[in-house]
């Protein structure tokens, strides 16, 4: 078993990143991959961890992608053997803009009769990494008891035209996929039913996306129906790029996602894993 598609309290998952690779261990993994939102903080440690576990690591990112339809765009940057200068400059621009984007949200709920400080929000994540994102703002307002659950906080604050909802910058494709392979990844479009792309469309993006350095899809994932994912996988194989599959594990906060399972309950197996690997 493996899987291609995780995350670790560096970002938004409940598992710290030794904790993860423990958890992989427990479950029968062979290979695994952290890919955090915008930030390679907990690769060290995972990988670290893994070594003493005896699996093996797939150091990873998910970046955020600029789009002009406001669909999700993430593409996972799989394999990153060193961070370049400019892979860590582009995540310093992404942190500092995180950052506005989270006191933002902060002035916000304060102006809604919410009474709450960056601080607060940055303690009650728990996390030492510094990634602070809307699912940590969600859970505040479900410890606050302001919302039932996070959907609930995503559906009434925090999702697009809701009160407390900023729009992300993202980062553009080309400079994207420039900066992971420098650093010896390949650039893999995560979850590609959530670019909101009708069929007839679809096929002629992903072709353009591989003629600018696209070098495989997430064809599998679990939020994707089974037809969906058999579909992507033969568009992908048709265009002669990479298929992979992720559970797009997050822990506690999502516990709707098995590590090292993917849509409609499939176990992964080492069929997706990249040869290099």
């Amino acid at each position: 078993m493996i899987d291609l598609h995780t995350h670790s309290s560096a970002s938004d998952g409940s598992l710290s990143p030794s904790g993860l690779m423990k958890k992989a261990v427990e479950h029968s993994l062979t290979h695994i991959a952290l890919t955090d939102h915008d930030t390679a903080a907990g690769l060290e440690e995972a990988e670290k961890a893994a070594r003493s576990l005896g699996i093996h690591f797939i150091p990873g990112i998910e970046l955020e992608i600029a789009w002009n339809n406001g669909a999700d765009f993430h593409l996972l940057g799989l394999g990153l053997t060193r961070l370049t200068p400019g892979f860590s400059l582009a995540l310093e621009k992404i942190a500092r803009n995180r950052e506005e984007r989270n006191l933002e949200i902060v002035e916000r709920m304060n102006k809604a009769n919410i009474n709450v400080t960056y601080d607060d929000i940055k303690a009650f994540s728990g996390s030492s990494y510094g990634s602070i994102g809307r699912p940590h703002f969600a859970s505040f307002l479900v410890k606050q008891k302001l919302v039932k659950n996070r959907e609930q906080a995503f559906l009434r604050y925090l999702a697009r035209g809701k009160p407390f909802f900023i729009p992300k910058e993202g980062m553009e494709f080309d400079k994207a996929v420039e900066i992971i392979k420098e650093s010896g990844g390949l650039a893999v479009l995560a979850h590609p039913m959530s670019l909101y792309t009708g069929w007839g469309k679809l096929p002629g993006l992903i072709k353009s996306l591989k003629d600018r350095g696209l070098d495989g899809i997430e064809a599998w994932h679990p939020a994707a129906k089974v037809s969906s994912c058999r579909r992507l996988e033969e568009l992908g194989k048709k265009l002669e790029l990479i298929i992979t599959a992720g559970s797009d594990y997050h822990g506690e906060s999502r516990p709707d996602r098995k590590i090292g399972y993917t849509a409609g309950d499939r176990k992964i197996d080492e069929t997706f894993l990249p040869k290099h690997y």
